[in-house]
């Protein structure tokens, strides 16, 4: 690829795990309803070079309903009853996911489908599961392809828009850099195509009232996705306040990872700090504490260095608590030393306190790990 030198090319060079939401305009061909597939081969051809030296990709799709009218027949329809719109999104994934694995195949890598609603990204035990199975996959060298999980969903626990839940998905599984293909190259000042004065933004440092105010009025009608340019700055402040920093791009170029690299048009809207960063202040300070776990002198030692809790180093459990609730952590004496999310709910943190890792399967019929992972710990909390 091409030099870096714009703000938005060494954004996306910098950026170590990337977040890429993929809209249905770009992934399905307008005339016959099938699958973009030279658009899916060019991006699939650009994400294998991020991966190549070293990036990990994770993909939030649109495109299953879109993909599913044609397989029903429901192409000339202009609106679909809920139960229509959840037996298309049915008809699709299969037809989706077909695209993008045919897509990476040449590149020799390999895509898997995780389907959420709002509550996996929203509800703590969820989330942790959701974000396990994200993790495990780019573990496993494989891309996973997110997308809402319209065939069960309803209005009232949707997420409306794809940005949102990409946005989500970007804090969900700790992300530097959220990109959102658009259809527009980025936010003005004013509309475009209606004021020739109008001024390309190449950086945002804050999201001010006059930012939104811009993405609210004159951009709302360049038609940039569901909600158009003032969705896509709330997905930016989603993101800012989990560390991530957000780029905004026209999608339908031939080659637009490549683009941007080249230096194409793009706005950069930066991180208030880093996603670790980020993610342990919110543990630390925006959630209520359900109970504590008393731990030794060793362990608070580990926790101090951090390591993560183990269930050994565990002397007391107060709840009651969930899988995923913020819980207190404080030594024999008292102190408290760190607060994080648990992996096992109080019932079962009562079994298997002062039990080595290896024993635990054997108490419980299974096994989540540590008590609480480090990375879920706020130290000096």
């Amino acid at each position: 690829m091409a030099t870096l030198v714009s703000a938005s090319g060494g954004a996306l060079s910098a950026a170590r795990r990337i977040v890429f939401k993929v809209g249905s305009a770009l992934l399905v061909d307008a005339e016959t309803g099938a699958p973009n597939r030279a658009w899916l081969s060019a991006f699939c051809a650009d994400a294998a070079v991020l991966r190549a030296r070293g990036q990990q990709v994770v993909v939030v799709s649109s495109g299953a309903v879109a993909l599913g009218r044609r397989r029903l027949g429901l192409n000339g329809r202009k609106s679909l009853t809920l139960p229509e719109k959840q037996a298309a999104a049915a008809a699709g994934q299969s037809v989706l996911m077909r695209a993008w694995e045919e897509a990476f195949e040449p590149h020799g890598i390999g895509a898997a489908q995780i389907l959420l609603t709002r509550d996996d990204t929203e509800v703590r035990r969820r989330w942790l599961n959701a974000r396990a199975t994200a993790e495990t996959l780019i573990g496993f060298n494989v891309v996973p392809v997110v997308n809402e999980n319209d065939t069960v969903v309803t209005e009232e626990i949707r997420y409306g828009d794809n940005d949102r839940l990409a946005a989500r998905v970007a804090q969900m599984v700790g992300a530097d850099l959220l990109v959102l293909l658009s259809d527009i190259d980025g936010l003005y000042t004013a509309d475009p195509r209606r004021d020739p004065s109008a001024t390309h933004i190449e950086r945002v440092t804050e999201i001010t009232p006059a930012i939104a105010a811009m993405a609210e009025g004159a951009n709302t009608a360049t038609g940039v996705g569901t909600g158009g340019m003032a969705t896509k700055i709330a997905a930016a402040r989603i993101a800012r306040a989990a560390g991530c920093a957000t780029l905004i791009t026209l999608g339908s170029r031939p080659h637009p990872l490549k683009a941007i690299e080249d230096g194409a048009l793009a706005t950069v809207i930066e991180a208030g700090a880093s996603p670790a960063a980020a993610y342990k202040a919110w543990i630390a300070g925006s959630l209520a504490p359900q109970g504590w776990l008393t731990v030794d002198a060793g362990a608070a030692a580990a926790l101090l260095k951090g390591k993560s809790l183990l269930s050994a180093g565990v002397r007391a459990v107060e709840g009651p608590f969930d899988k995923g609730d913020a819980v207190r952590v404080r030594d024999e004496a008292g102190r408290e030393v760190a607060r994080g999310l648990v992996r096992y709910d109080s019932a079962d943190a009562h079994k298997i306190a002062g039990l080595r890792s290896d024993a635990i399967e054997a108490e419980l019929g299974f096994t989540e790990g540590p008590m609480i992972h480090a990375d879920d710990l706020a130290v000096g909390a």
